[in-house]
């Protein structure tokens, strides 16, 4: 066997170094029950980092072992306050607010013509849109009186036959614009039996309380808008939305009121439900909310687009915007003098244009012409004045000039 050959290992010689292995762990142990507690994370935190092989084959600890607590204080952690959120404003359906810069709303006149709405819930959002509509006009106020939950089937709950006669006595509006029946789809109680929904005898009833209700303004010689219900989201209220429109228009239109269909702005071109369309400016925005039942700031404004303009018909120059009151007070100046005497001129008859001439225009034939002028020799004898030289038209061709003679010396 060669000198310098290693013999193996035996199993008593791995003994001790196995002994010295636990001894340096169990050493370890120690040290890092007795340092600090900060000091033991960072160790800990340290030492996950690294492997067990690591720790046994010798690499270098001191250099990235934690300093003493006397050299070295630990920073305390501050909390972080977490960021506030911020509030976020809807452009397209939040109504727009108003700054101190802008001109005030516009004051009202004393005589100014009352719009009075009734209804349920979207009878309240279309108050809101026709508030909106008339704001720039003096001539008009807005009464909304809906009640959200009301409607022609509970009057145990809200009797709108009652309420509305007190309101006009109150008012005294001049017009009346009706919006109802979202609620009304459900068992009605008469007084000889209880009606269910979609029945022959619901219908009948139905028919016969829009008819009364109506009456009650139509009766006062006062103009009655009925405006019909909007698509929804669910299947079923469109169906029953789109029957009972029907059943509006014929008994509102018996009694000379005015139905305004406002379907084709809240749906699409297929006659589907829509969530997001066109406001009043073209611009696409949320109409509805998440129910598919309310709708957004943006769609009561549009429903009330399509009351507005029989509004404004029916209310004449009292809608207009620009509708000003005239008095001894703002009277504009009109600059006439105070004798008008002085500076009237009579005028002649025979000179009506004011300038000394004692004939009329044509009285008197045009002075006679001693040469032709160039119109007449074309028209009567074709003939033409020659074009100046150097014209475009100047045809002629140059004359060539006769060469120079030359001079013999």
């Amino acid at each position: 066997m060669p000198a310098d050959a290693e013999l193996p290992m035996t199993k008593t010689d791995r003994t001790p170094i196995r002994w010295l292995v636990l001894a340096l762990a169990a050493a370890s142990l120690c040290l890092g029950a007795l340092a600090p507690a900060h000091v033991a994370e960072a160790q800990e935190q340290r030492y996950q980092r690294r492997s067990i092989l690591d720790f046994f084959l010798g690499r270098r600890y001191l250099d990235d072992a934690p300093q003493a607590p006397d050299v070295q204080q630990p920073r305390r952690q501050q909390r972080k306050r977490p960021p506030q959120p911020k509030a976020v404003v809807n452009t397209r359906t939040a109504p727009p607010l108003r700054t101190v810069e802008e001109e005030p709303a516009v004051q009202k006149l004393g005589d100014a013509r009352t719009i009075l709405i009734v209804g349920d819930f979207l009878a309240s959002g279309l108050g809101d849109g026709l508030t909106a509509a008339f704001e720039t006009s003096p001539g008009v106020v807005v009464e909304a009186r809906g009640n959200v939950s009301s409607g022609l089937v509970r009057d145990d709950y809200y009797d709108w036959p009652e309420q509305l006669p007190k309101m006009i006595d109150e008012l005294k509006p001049a017009m009346v614009v009706v919006m109802i029946g979202a609620n009304d789809r459900q068992q009605m109680v008469t007084d000889t039996a209880k009606e269910k929904f979609r029945t022959d005898g619901w219908f009948t009833e139905y028919r016969r309380r829009v008819l009364s209700f109506g009456k009650e303004v139509t009766g006062r010689k006062i103009p009655l808008l009925w405006v019909g219900l909007p698509a929804f989201e669910s299947d079923s209220m469109t169906a029953d939305a789109v029957q009972m429109n029907q059943l509006y228009r014929n008994q509102v239109e018996s009694i000379g009121g005015e139905f305004v269909d406002i379907w084709d702005g809240f749906v699409d071109e297929n006659g589907n439900f829509i969530v997001t369309g066109s406001d009043v400016n073209g611009q696409q925005v949320r109409l509805r909310t998440s129910d598919g039942i309310n709708l957004t700031q943006a769609g009561r404004r549009k429903l009330a687009f399509y009351v507005e303009k029989p509004a404004r018909r029916l209310l004449g120059t009292q809608a207009s915007p620009d509708l000003v009151r005239l008095d001894s007070s703002n009277l504009p100046g009109l600059g006439l003098p105070d004798n008008p005497v002085e500076h009237t001129v009579p005028i002649s008859l025979s000179d009506p244009n004011l300038d000394g001439g004692a004939e009329l225009l044509g009285a008197r034939p045009p002075p006679m012409a001693l040469t032709r002028s160039p119109r007449d020799l074309l028209v009567e004898q074709g003939e033409m004045t020659p074009a100046p030289p150097g014209r475009v038209d100047d045809y002629r061709l140059p004359v060539a000039k006769a060469p120079a003679e030359v001079s013999v010396k």
